[in-house]
């Protein structure tokens, strides 16, 4: 039997595969000289993603192979766009001096940069955590964590699928980990927006987890952070410590607690509210989202801070109230709120930079941005603690000074330090004795070579030496042709040129060894220094951190006074209460994308559990009703957030949950029809109402035919009405059917969006008034949408017979009449209503714009109507 030849494989490719099979899900970047290469399936991926020219390796040979490559200094460049489609990417670098080694040069991987796992800038977004999350599933719930290796935020959280559904949305991780086995549960379960990493079962163990945990922070227990109870969420926290191992991320001391997200705190809101409301993006391309509108914040950890709170507003009165006082407090205080503004604008990202120190990723001049950071904080504590505010005085008092940090690395690094440590120049003077002095002898090196070239210079008679250094041979002399015959014997010829010969002496290469040693030794002297100053900031951690978090709190709190100043909003009265008033409120985003000049139509809204528990609001489509309702859910959640709301006056009793049911989101890729997917989720809320729930409902029931539609909506209506919750309900409606019901229900009142009427148009006032609307308006809203007038005459024609003939007539005997009716006309019919058809017919018609052709048809059809028997 033959046997099958071996594959050649260079030493090289030997040493990436071994390199690759440890990585077999990764991208391996391979440093090679100057370049980081990929080879096979990698490259192809590669330049697909980067846009990169796709070459190969031994071309023709049995090795050949796939092969794209970019130059070492544009990694920054090509790593973000990697790892923002979502790859993991391993980068291999060089290991050793491969001028120090003549066998093959030693390679390793370095860092493996995953979605969920950066530091880099380029991949990170300033005003966005990002997220790596875990998720367990347990027998009886779930468990989930997040953690933010570049801020060190670790969270644990566990509740049924919909609760973990709804944090995945308003957390957004950037990468999700799942054991193995459960691949297809998390598939069922979630969207699959998400980029997901599958590890093996054995990680999910709750020994493993727990052990990780303890270990790491140093505790007996987990007692103290609150999250002992949290078993699913522990297991979660293991696997995403597992993984930071994994991806070569040892020096992790800045994650310095765990919490739990507390779900009792928090409004409840699921992901379809999230969404609905448009909180953090709109549901289409270039759409404004509440985040874009209110976020005035100035920090990076600001914008953070205030993408949580709005995805977890309060339902505590009292830390509403203190938000309230010092948002009021930063309005009324000019000079403070100045203060602050300012030094926030001189404040870098604290948590980042801080996390950079702790995992040995900093740069010397991210050292200094650190220390300027640090220094800008001082006029802030001192402003706040010289206030009379109880609260923000408190801020002051928690603010540390940090003075012995920024004076040690005022008096380590130079100001204006590089951003490579091997750049040199980063280590102040008066640090290190013997740097100085190597210092010293490298700066005086052109001095000295001036001295040495007029000595030998006089010493050898020859008027034009030139003392020069190349790669090759280092310094050396140059004499022109004319002079050699004056060479002193004790120089030595290293190069002979056309019209001169290079020559070296005893003392130049003294000099040489001297310099360069000096360079060398400059260069180790100063990382080894400054790896010393990070040792030092490391143990200040926990302080730099804590600043970070009151400056961010500070950043937001200053962002609703903003909003409010710019915006004319009202400071809320939030209490106890089941009682909801807005007087005059508006949509936050909708008012600030009106035509300059056009003011917002505010509207009243007061919903109470003992005389008007349930709104139900009429009025053509387009006229406003979905905005009344998503601005009242927004106003309630920008309370609960402790910021002032668009209204001239509120009144808002604390809200536990917010359902909304809008619009049909179809879910038909899952094989569900828009009906199905609107029951499910209006069967969701109906499920879970309390007493302090706001429910909006829009539309409910269209996606069936029209009495399906009234018998589900007065159904849904009169539940949500007897239910001993008595939740408060802003039900928006075509079906005027449902305006009977208010003589029915006692809680129940009915209101309109207002429209004027024209002859043959409408307006819309937007204006939300008492009392039912009696008639709809689509036909009109066909009409101001461009559809041809024939249409519009004939679904004008049927519902005139519909509405004449709704008592005693079902629909479909009253449009087969009319269908008969138009068939039938004869000629001898000539009254009224053929005559009104024809002249109708005829007005409508455009002779400006009418073809010869279009005219004779035109024509004929005037005479069939005519004729028809």
């Amino acid at each position: 039997m033959a046997k099958t030849k071996a594959k050649k494989v260079t030493p090289l490719m030997q040493q990436y595969n071994g390199i690759k099979a440890k990585y077999p899900d990764a991208m391996l970047l391979f440093r090679v000289g100057d370049f980081y290469e990929t080879f096979g399936e990698d490259a192809i991926k590669a330049s697909e993603v980067l846009g990169i020219v796709l070459t190969k390796r031994g071309n023709g040979s049995e090795s050949e192979t796939a092969l794209a490559g970019f130059p070492h200094h544009s990694l920054n460049t090509y790593l973000p766009k990697l790892v923002k489609s979502g790859l993991r990417v391993a980068i291999c670098d060089q290991l050793e001096d491969p001028k120090m080694t003549k066998k093959i040069v030693k390679r390793g991987v370095t860092e493996l940069v995953t979605p969920g796992v950066s530091l880099n800038d380029e991949v990170l977004q300033s005003k966005t955590n990002n997220f790596l999350a875990a998720i367990h599933f347990g027998k009886k719930r779930l468990g989930v964590s997040f953690l933010d290796v570049s801020t060190g935020e670790f969270l644990v959280a566990h509740g049924d699928e919909a609760y973990i559904d709804k944090l995945l949305q308003n957390f957004s991780p950037s990468e999700i980990l799942v054991q193995k086995q459960n691949k297809q549960r998390f598939l069922e379960a979630f969207t699959n927006d998400f980029h997901t990493f599958y590890l093996e079962d054995w990680v999910f163990q709750k020994d493993y987890g727990y052990d990780t945990l303890i270990n790491h922070f140093k505790v007996q227990n987990l007692k103290g952070f609150g999250v002992e109870e949290i078993t699913d969420g522990i297991i979660a926290a293991g696997a995403v410590m597992y993984y930071l191992s994994e991806t070569q991320l040892n020096k992790i001391e800045h994650i310095q607690s765990i919490g739990r997200i507390a779900e009792d705190l928090y409004v409840w809101m699921d992901r379809f509210t999230v969404k609905n409301l448009e909180l953090y993006g709109g549901n289409s391309v270039n759409s404004v989202c509440l985040l874009d509108i209110i976020d005035k914040t100035i920090s990076p950890m600001g914008g953070r801070l205030l993408k949580r709170w709005l995805a977890l507003p309060l339902k505590d009165l009292k830390p509403i109230q203190q938000r309230q006082e010092q948002v009021q407090f930063l309005i009324d205080n000019e000079s403070f709120f100045d203060t602050v503004t300012y030094q926030l604008k001189q404040i870098s990202d604290l948590e980042r930079l801080i996390s950079k120190v702790a995992t040995g990723k900093v740069s010397p001049r991210e050292v200094v941005l650190l220390k300027n950071s640090l220094k800008a904080i001082h006029p802030i504590k001192s402003a706040a603690e010289s206030t009379k505010n109880a609260t923000v005085k408190m801020i002051g008092s928690l603010l540390k000074d940090c003075n012995d940090l920024i004076e040690k690395i005022s008096t380590t690094l130079f100001e204006d330090a590089p951003v490579n440590i091997n750049k040199g120049n980063a280590i102040s003077n008066g640090v290190s004795e013997e740097l100085d002095e190597l210092r010293s002898i490298a700066n005086s090196g052109k001095e000295y070579l001036d001295n040495m070239l007029a000595r030998e210079t006089e010493r050898t008679g020859i008027p034009s030496l030139k003392i020069a250094f190349n790669n090759v041979f280092g310094y050396y002399i140059e004499v022109r042709n004319t002079h050699k015959d004056k060479v002193p014997e004790d120089w030595i010829r290293k190069q002979t040129l056309v019209n001169a010969e290079r020559y070296i002496t005893e003392e130049l290469k003294e000099y040489e060894a001297k310099i360069l040693g000096a360079e060398d030794k400059i260069q180790s002297l100063e990382a080894d220094l400054f790896i010393e100053l990070i040792q030092y900031i490391v143990k200040d951690v926990q302080d730099v951190q804590s600043n970070a978090q009151l400056i961010a709190q500070l950043d937001c709190l200053l962002s609703f006074a903003n909003l409010a100043k710019e915006n004319d909003y009202v400071r809320p009265i939030v209490d106890n209460s089941t009682i909801l008033e807005i007087k005059n409120g508006r949509h936050p985003v909708i008012e600030k994308q009106l035509p300059i000049g056009e003011e917002y139509v505010a509207n009243d809204v007061v919903l109470n559990r003992e005389n008007q528990q349930i709104i139900m609001i009429t009025g053509p489509n387009m006229s406003g009703k979905s905005a009344i309702l998503r601005q009242t859910a927004l106003i309630v959640l920008l309370a609960q957030m402790g910021s002032y709301v668009p209204a001239t006056e509120a009144k808002i009793g604390i809200v536990d949950k917010i359902f909304t049911r809008v619009g049909a989101s179809d879910n038909i890729s899952m094989g569900e029809s828009t009906f199905m997917v609107e029951m499910n989720e209006t069967a969701s809320i109906l499920n879970n109402i309390s007493e302090r729930s706001l429910v909006l409902l829009d539309e409910i029931g269209r996606g069936t035919s029209t009495y399906d539609g009234i018998s589900i909506a007065w159904a849904i209506t009169e539940y949500l009405h007897e239910h001993p919750s008595k939740a408060k309900t802003l039900f928006a409606t075509h079906y005027h059917e449902l305006n009977e019901m208010t003589t029915t229900f006692k809680r129940i009142k009915n209101f309109n969006v207002s429209v004027k009427e024209l002859e043959d148009s409408i307006i819309f006032l937007r204006k939300l008034v008492a009392g039912g609307s009696n008639h709809s308006f689509g036909i009109h809203v066909a009409k101001l949408a461009g559809m041809p007038n024939v249409v519009i005459r004939k679904a004008n024609k049927i519902l005139k017979q519909l509405e004449e003939s709704h008592t005693n007539k079902n629909v479909e005997d009253t449009l087969k009449d009319v269908q008969n009716n138009d068939m039938q006309m004869s000629f001898f019919q000539l009254d009224d209503p053929l005559l009104e058809d024809l002249r109708e017919e005829i007005l409508a018609t455009d002779i400006d714009t009418l073809t010869p052709i279009e005219a004779l048809m035109k024509l004929n059809e005037i005479k069939r109507m005519l004729v028809k028997k």
